[in-house]
């Protein structure tokens, strides 16, 4: 399978299943923020790198793929199962980006200017990010 931007599909997309990412987010958020009035801000930061929509994006890029093979005349629940694999793979390797966005920040904040290091840290995710997924591709 091959990784790829298609536009149309936002189109697909019905109101109710952004309002069930919305609310998945939301519910997060809210999570992390009374942990963070708990226990504190490190257990918060823990929570909120958790990538609050992609259980819900994962089952619905699922159900769109198999829908769409369905209207083909075929069994598209293989297909729905590799469209959701491929998805999580690819937010694995965004994770991977933003650990090491995490660690500049959190090892140059002290030393240096907030816009310095925030300017690094994003072009630094932007890097990693990117070359995991250009290897990725290559294997």
């Amino acid at each position: 399978m091959k990784v790829s931007i298609n536009l149309r599909s936002v189109r697909s997309v019905q109101v109710h299943e952004y309002a069930m990412r919305f609310l998945f987010g939301g519910s997060i958020t809210v999570i992390a923020g009374l942990a963070a009035k708990a226990w504190g801000p490190t257990v918060a930061g823990l929570l909120l790198a958790f990538p609050a929509i992609l259980p819900a994006s994962l089952t619905l890029l699922e159900k769109h793929q198999r829908r769409r093979k369905r209207r083909a005349g075929k069994n598209g629940a293989k297909r729905g199962r590799e469209a959701a694999a491929l998805d999580a793979a690819g937010a694995s390797l965004g994770c991977a980006g933003l650990a090491v966005f995490a660690l500049i920040v959190w090892l140059c904040l002290p030393r240096y200017p907030p816009w310095l290091v925030l300017i690094s840290a994003g072009l630094s995710w932007l890097v990693v990010s990117v070359g995991m997924w250009r290897a990725w591709e290559l294997r």
